[in-house]
């Protein structure tokens, strides 16, 4: 069974409809238009399974053929007030079948001794931030500076890479993805560093050093010529790459502070918001040398320090940490809506699109639901009774399914 779905996906230029292989699918993008998500559940309604989880974790699932993949951590920091023994805590990688929850196989490991002792902003998100992503070979996961580790699609560890050893108050967030044969991850926090590593051996591929203040996921976009660019976006700048030698295409001024959400990109243009201000701005891909001046299209103060966008139909939609709901157009950054979610508290997952609808999870006051419009509409508020764990993973998609996790459960939710 597992040659057969190695073949089919080696076979397989594009993902399938139920492949979601990284932080915000694909694409990076959060948006599967075509999936048929119901806009209502609870625990009695479009609830297809549920799966108790062995800890707790801020990371999203990722999906490969009929497996999940995800992360988490155990043993410690669990309550910060009494958090227990740092000796204790376990780091884990997680794969369940898709289609009941049911758990395949999970394999855990100890942190590294360099890893922080848990204080109240730590706990906020955790030791198990970073999305694990997958291909035909494998599985990446990433725990800052516990490391990289590759497993097989049968959890036999492959390889395991040590990428720094320097923490932030914050903790570490970015999560890998995948490039024909390469692993990229963005150690900023634990080196200042994106590293790529071969997917079969782990050998360190390339680096880029000086990367700094960056907690977001590299993006590969493609400009108007079909040149594939590597994007980092960090403090002060916006970077583009090759992705196989990881040399330096072009620079722009970014965003003037540190940086956590993510790009999008579409159409050969990047669109890159973040900073505790807020700021977004749009870039066109295919320069060479500094390009602010020259491919930068539009920049303007709105954006969010936590949360990252959705590029759809010319339209750019987030809801920032703060709980406002935004819409810009992607073509100007002019705003077309601005609207509070009426949430008590904040936003750290990121919307998701399906359906011609946003999903947006607050961190305790259920998942908003609100048509794509000229003016943002709340239409449902959903919950799960008897859960009372936050939501700080944005949601995967895999067909017409959702995949929501709290601290405590991932679930499934579909049409029954």
């Amino acid at each position: 069974m597992r040659i057969c779905l190695i073949l089919t996906a080696l076979l397989s230029s594009v993902c399938s409809a139920n492949d979601w292989p990284r932080f915000r699918g694909s694409d990076g993008n959060a948006a599967a238009p075509a999936a048929n998500i119901p806009l209502t559940w609870s625990e009695s309604e479009n609830l297809l399974w549920k799966q108790p989880l062995p800890g707790h974790g801020s990371s999203s699932p990722a999906v490969f053929s009929d497996r999940i993949y995800l992360t988490a951590w155990s043993g410690y920091g669990l309550e910060p007030d009494e958090p227990g023994d740092r000796a204790d805590l376990k780091l884990h990688v997680l794969c369940l079948d898709r289609d009941t929850g049911k758990v395949i196989w999970d394999r855990s490991m100890d942190a590294a001794a360099d890893e922080q002792n848990v204080t109240r902003r730590i706990a906020d998100h955790g030791f198990a931030t970073g999305t694990p992503a997958v291909d035909a070979h494998g599985v990446y996961a990433y725990f800052g500076v516990s490391g990289l580790i590759a497993f097989s699609h049968d959890g036999e560890q492959l390889w395991h890479k040590q990428t720094g050893t320097k923490t932030a108050g914050f903790g570490t967030a970015a999560s890998p993805i995948t490039y024909r044969n390469l692993v990229i991850i963005n150690a900023s926090i634990e080196s200042q560093t994106v590293f790529a590593f071969d997917h079969t051996t782990g050998k360190e591929a390339w680096k880029i050093e000086g990367i700094e203040r960056s907690w977001t996921t590299p993006i590969v976009g493609r400009s108007e010529s079909g040149r594939d660019e590597l994007i980092i976006s960090y403090r002060m700048q916006v970077r583009g790459f090759d992705p196989l030698q990881g040399k330096e295409l072009w620079t722009c001024e970014g965003i003037q502070d540190y940086v956590v959400p993510c790009v999008v990109t579409r159409s050969g243009i990047a669109w890159v918001i973040g900073g505790r201000k807020n700021q977004s701005m749009a870039i066109k891909l295919g320069g060479s040398g500094n390009v602010t001046e020259s491919h930068r299209l539009w920049d303007t103060n709105v954006g969010a320090n936590v949360t990252s966008p959705i590029i759809h139909e010319g339209r750019l939609y987030w809801a920032s940490d703060r709980g406002i709901a935004n819409c810009l157009d992607a073509s100007t950054g002019d705003v077309i809506y601005q609207s509070r979610l009426g949430s008590k508290g904040r936003v750290y997952a990121s919307a998701v699109l399906a359906n011609r609808h946003l999903f947006i999870p607050t961190r305790g006051d259920g998942v908003i639901v609100a048509p794509l419009s000229d003016e943002f509409k709340e239409v449902h508020r959903n919950t799960i009774e008897g859960d009372e764990g936050i939501y700080n993973a944005t949601p995967a998609i895999t067909g017409d399914r959702l995949l929501l996790r709290t601290h405590s459960h991932l679930y499934c939710i579909g049409s029954k």
